[in-house]
């Protein structure tokens, strides 16, 4: 599995890459893709929506199951990856490149993880 170190990581297995001090991409880690399997369906947020922090702003559904995706920060939805309405399976071939959102004034992300403690965290998930 691959943990990108300039990301941050959240327990809900969400990626944080910050853009400048309030702005940033959200998307899911390659574990979280893993563990759901092929994507085939995605609902996104409206842009200017208002978000709190682990609070459920997406769902995804797999061949699997529907799975709510939780913001990991608080702010305002600026930007939807519109491509993933379309292609959701992007999610499976590029986790990494294949952002959700981007958020503005995002706030309270100082809790999220680097890459070796998510990394360290998902050896204890899968145990």
């Amino acid at each position: 599995m691959n943990f990108p170190g300039e990301l941050k990581y959240s327990k809900s297995h969400e990626w944080v890459k910050m853009i400048d001090d309030t702005t940033a991409l959200v998307g899911l880690t390659d574990f979280a893709q893993q563990e759901l399997g092929d994507l085939v369906f995605i609902n996104l947020p409206e842009e200017g929506d208002e978000f709190d922090a682990d609070e459920v702003f997406a769902d995804v559904e797999s061949v699997k199951a529907v799975s709510d995706v939780l913001l990991p920060a608080a702010g305002t939805i600026a930007e939807i990856n519109e491509e993933l309405l379309d292609e959701p399976q992007q999610i499976n071939s590029d986790p990494y490149g294949a952002w959700l959102v981007k958020v503005e004034g995002i706030t309270g992300f100082a809790e999220l993880m680097d890459a070796d403690a998510y990394e360290a965290y998902i050896e204890t998930v899968e145990e």
